[in-house]
């Protein structure tokens, strides 16, 4: 492996924000872009240091981020024939050093680098062995001997460290490392692990057999017993650290963790012990997982195999026979395994046995993969003479859209404050009657409905909410029609007389030798005496240089949560929101807050897709809220407003003709290479009296966006009041 970080093309681009082709360019056109030092001639890599230098030479990047340094060199430990995570787990001990003894790791910072080589490692042994038990630090498999890289590293975190704190630090690695293996690892999201733990209320005790990186673990308080397994040792690994760090550092060792290593449906690390709960995002689609050698297993009721096509059935039982008598399971599932015809003898078992109590249908989005409804599962295991035979059928998946929402879902448009609402007041209500032999909640169409299991048992034993929940009344009374017909009428009016915004015709363009080029400039201060350029136009990167224009790149991302959790947080912007023209939906993860990412907005920041500059608008007012932390893939430009005029910027970046000029293109994208962007140079007023006119027609857009919105609600709601009969066609003459 390399003494020092190395790196490819494709992680400069995002160092500088850009694309791949866009590293390319600099490559062919700039002698002084950095020599390979290592890779292929398809794939070379060059010298981290190297490479931020020439950046910043070129005013393409200020200061590498503290979390990307981190990041390079734990890139650098990695070795080619070993598991990619292995350095994340070194990193990981250092940060339990930070969160359990911070006084020790002061202590050996002050000692020479030899001391600390030797000195770290059993450090970090002591740490683990406190925190996970006399065998936790031969689990992680740590190093005895720490090399100069590895104390760069542990440096670096310590500045993450008192940057972040230890827990968030930890969580910004994991987020990153998730993201560079997206096909190998795909974490259950925070707010679909919380929704399954509030449906398990607050066990003594809980198991997660398929772990990975904890998530549904990490949702539970630390006072539960937490209990876990993975096939992967390095992926368990992970998961324990994750879950010591984010205990609290006053409560004593060991703590009450017990996760393992190995496949749990061949090698069951818990054989014969039941919990409280049992918590579980099962691998699906698994064909060998072990149907063969696993025919007479005890965990099968009344010997019925799951067949081999049904792999996500097998884990259902293998969960089921890990609850205690009356203690409840809760599966994240494919929506297949409610209908396929080879899994309906199972089914009819668990509806048979009273073990299966609810099926929740929950939108695309709420965890992975991303583009499937997934369905939640829920189980009790049976107690003697438990004869409840009843089943909670709920369609989460058809609430109505928000008038702002203009993307069909996905995992941002996924109101998880409502959707846990939905499902926690129905899981609730139902459980409590089943419990108390009280009577059930009654139907409520379009949302959820009770079942007796014998109803459910036919040639097909068909789970599927969808199927059985009867569809809501629709929207279609008189006050609503006319309501929603009102508010769009407004807006339309609002809109006014689009001619007025068209403009004059010119006889020439900006930069050919016209009054405007004679007296080009950026404002007093700025003009030809600052370096800005002699021509026409000039480039954003040369503003940048000369002070007139301050470029942040977000990245990855602030970490965020929904706003519902911390309404006074701060709000994070995402690229919907700009495209939306709507109110930032997540806040700000405090947890997870550092002080070395881009800055909150403020009124005269202008914001703008990573991905396009079509988007691009002027926080203010009628923009983007100020004091926002940016998402994932956006681009933050500070302009001098004496000298440069942010709506007439905002103007230009929305413009087709300089983002076609600035554009870089990925194999699947473009993306905007911000600082190529060229500008007309104009005095200041005259940039004044073209940025008002491109406000009026950014507020134009972003009226007529919502209109078209609202105007879909009205005609899917008019439409359906003529298909059900509650609204009748308007007389014609």
């Amino acid at each position: 492996m390399p003494d020092r970080p190395e790196v490819t093309a494709v992680e400069i681009a995002r160092l500088a924000g850009v694309g791949r082709a866009a590293v390319s360019n600099w490559r062919r056109r700039h002698p002084d872009f950095p020599r390979p030092v290592g890779g292929t001639d398809s794939s070379p890599a060059f010298a981290l240091a190297e490479v931020e230098t020439w950046l910043r030479a070129q005013g393409k990047i200020a200061e590498l981020p503290l979390l990307e340094r981190v990041w390079r060199l734990v890139e650098t430990l990695r070795d080619p024939a070993g598991h990619p995570a292995a350095p994340l787990v070194q990193a990981g001990a250092v940060l339990l050093l930070h969160h359990r003894e911070p006084g020790r790791w002061t202590a050996l910072a002050a000692q020479s680098e030899a001391r600390l080589a030797t000195g770290l490692p059993r450090a970090l042994v002591d740490a683990a062995d406190t925190a996970l038990g006399p065998h936790g630090a031969a689990d992680l498999h740590l190093p005895g001997l720490l090399g100069s890289t590895q104390l760069d590293l542990a440096r670096l975190l310590a500045e993450l460290s008192a940057a972040a704190g230890p827990p968030a630090a930890f969580e910004q690695l994991l987020t990153r490392y998730a993201e560079a293996n997206t096909r190998q690892l795909s974490p259950t999201p925070p707010e679909a692990a919380g929704l399954l733990a509030a449906v398990a209320g607050v066990p003594a005790t809980v198991l997660d057999p398929a772990t990975g990186l904890g998530a549904l673990l990490l949702a539970l308080p630390p006072t539960t017993g937490r209990y876990g397994q993975d096939a992967d040792p390095v992926t368990a690994a992970l998961a324990r650290l994750r879950l010591a760090l984010h205990t609290p550092a006053a409560d004593p060792g060991p703590l009450p963790l017990d996760l393992r290593a190995g496949d749990a449906l061949r090698a069951d690390a818990h054989p014969g012990r039941t919990f409280d709960a049992v918590l579980c995002q099962p691998p699906y689609n698994e064909r060998d997982w072990g149907h063969d050698e696993l025919q007479f297993d005890h965990r099968w009721p009344g010997g019925l195999v799951p067949p081999r096509g049904e792999s996500e059935l097998a884990w259902v039982l293998h969960c089921l026979a890990h609850t205690r008598p009356g203690g409840l399971a809760a599966l994240l599932l494919p929506p297949t395994v409610a209908t396929r015809r080879a899994g309906r003898r199972v089914r009819a078992e668990l509806l048979r046995s009273g073990a299966l109590r609810a099926v929740v249908a929950l939108p695309a989005g709420a965890a992975p993969p991303y583009g499937v409804p997934l369905h939640l599962w829920v189980l009790r295991a049976p107690r003697p003479g438990d004869d409840f035979r009843q089943v909670l059928l709920l369609d989460a998946t058809s609430a109505p859209p928000s008038p702002a929402d203009t993307a069909e879902g996905g995992r941002d448009k996924v109101r998880w404050p409502d959707l846990h609402r939905t499902v926690l007041d129905a899981w609730r209500a139902f459980d409590l009657a089943a419990r108390e032999s009280l009577p059930l909640p009654p139907d409520r169409p379009g949302e959820y409905r009770t079942m007796a299991a014998i109803d459910l048992l036919d040639d097909e034993t068909d789970l599927s909410p969808t199927r059985h929940v009867p569809p809501a009344a629709p929207l279609g009374g008189a006050a609503e029609l006319s309501h929603l017909s009102g508010r769009l009428t407004e807006m339309l009016d609002a809109l006014g007389d689009p001619g007025a915004l068209l403009p004059e015709p010119t006889g020439s363009g900006f930069g050919t030798g016209s009054e405007a080029g004679s007296e080009a400039g950026f404002g007093a201060g700025s003009g030809a005496g600052t370096g800005v350029g002699t021509g026409a136009v000039v480039t954003l990167g040369e503003l940048v240089r000369a002070g007139v224009l301050e470029v942040y790149s977000s990245g990855s991302g602030a970490p965020g949560r929904p706003v519902d959790a911390d309404p006074t947080g701060t709000p994070v912007l995402t690229d919907q929101d700009l495209a939306a023209g709507t109110p930032p939906g997540a806040v700000l993860d405090r947890s997870a807050a550092t002080a070395d990412g881009p800055p909150l907005t403020r009124p005269g920041d202008v914001v703008v897709p990573a991905l396009g500059g079509a988007g691009a608008r002027v926080v203010g007012p009628a923009g983007p809220p100020a004091g926002a932390a940016l998402g994932r893939q956006l681009h933050l430009l500070r302009p001098d407003p004496d000298a440069l005029d942010p709506h007439f910027l905002a103007g230009h970046l929305r413009s087709t003709a300089a983002t076609r000029r600035a554009a870089s293109h990925a194999s699947t994208t473009t993306r905007l290479d911000i600082r190529r962007v060229e500008l007309p140079r104009l005095p200041i007023a005259e940039q004044r009296r073209l940025g008002e006119a491109f406000a009026r027609l950014a507020a134009f857009d972003t009226t007529l966006q919502q209109a078209a919105v609202l105007g879909r609600v009205l005609t899917q709601a008019l439409t359906d009041a003529l298909a059900t009969g509650t609204a009748a066609p308007p007389h014609t003459p």
